[in-house]
């Protein structure tokens, strides 16, 4: 059923006359009256008598029209449903104790009119795919190879790594380390998935430095992996800075220097994507870019976006 038809005969009985529903709706009144054509034909019933005064609506019109205010209504708020700010910023942030939860978490606590739904999608592959099929608005992520056609980048955070091991292991007294201290030690990260952006971070950063990374075993969450590299001497991992450790008991972080590593965030979302919401997460984002504060540090080369000054 043509909406447009439906509409045209819910003006048209509203004003009593064809050339008064065709100024309402700004058409001729040729295209009012073929409107109602089209739509008596699909109804299989007459909709309008003429009268010495105009129209007015047959039995079956009266019929037929509390129905079709109620579609339009229908109608209308199905279309207002997905109006761009009529419904949640959805953003994916891989974990929800990661620093882009907590950028998330500011953004939200700066901007409480703007509602959103928070995402944990298992990895960038996972992201793309969702942004471009329009199931979320934005994401944030590593991008090791370039972005598809109509999908945007922008770096937000370069997040230090530093070394995480237990009081038993053998760098546990050193005030800070290079990367080339590390070599020899097992830096254990569990569940890297073969491909995943943070997998191809590390295998350029174990090139760079001659570092042992260890991606044996599923990865049970956070709190397990720290019970473990608390309880195991020969065990380490790189922790970001952005986000303290659950637990903090029989562990220790040491600043990694000379240079720090840093992990790339960037945010990614569609070019034609309208929601308001997402330019107010860009703006803060880019007002609030949160660097290492530092001279020397390394990233990935296959970082492309500048950071902000």
């Amino acid at each position: 059923m043509d909406l447009n038809a439906v509409r045209t005969f819910v003006v048209a009985a509203d004003e009593g006359r064809f050339q008064d529903a065709a100024d309402e709706l700004g058409i001729s009144q040729q295209a009012v009256s073929k409107r109602v054509a089209a739509l008596e034909k699909d109804l299989g019933v007459r909709l309008f008598t003429r009268t010495a005064r105009g129209i007015r609506p047959t039995t079956d019109g009266e019929a037929f029209l509390p129905h079709a205010r109620a579609l339009l209504e229908t109608a209308d708020r199905a279309r207002e449903s997905v109006r761009p700010g009529r419904r949640p910023l959805r953003v994916d942030v891989l974990g929800r104790r990661s620093v882009c939860a907590a950028m998330l978490l500011e953004f939200h606590g700066q901007h409480p009119e703007i509602e959103l739904e928070v995402v944990t999608l298992p990895n960038g592959a996972a992201a793309m795919a969702a942004l471009q099929a329009g199931t979320i608005d934005a994401a944030f992520c590593a991008q090791p190879t370039p972005p598809p056609d109509g999908v945007r980048t922008m770096r937000v955070h370069d997040e230090p790594l530093h070394l995480l091991v237990g009081l038993g292991h053998k760098l546990a007294d050193a005030v800070e380390l290079t990367p080339k201290d590390l070599a020899g030690h097992r830096i254990w990260i569990p569940g890297i998935v073969p491909g995943a952006e943070w997998g191809v971070f590390y295998d350029e950063l174990a090139a760079a430095f001659g570092l042992s990374i260890d991606a044996t075993g599923p990865n049970f969450g956070s709190e397990h992996m720290l019970g473990l590299i608390a309880d195991t001497p020969e065990l380490a991992t790189f922790w970001g800075t952005g986000v303290r450790p659950a637990r903090t008991e029989g562990l220790r972080l040491i600043p990694v220097t000379a240079p720090t590593p840093v992990y790339p965030h960037s945010l990614i979302w569609r070019a034609d994507n309208p929601h308001p919401g997402l330019v107010a997460l860009r703006r803060h984002l880019a007002k609030n870019w949160r660097s290492t504060r530092r001279s020397a540090t390394w990233t990935a080369s296959w970082v492309r976006e500048p950071a902000p000054e």
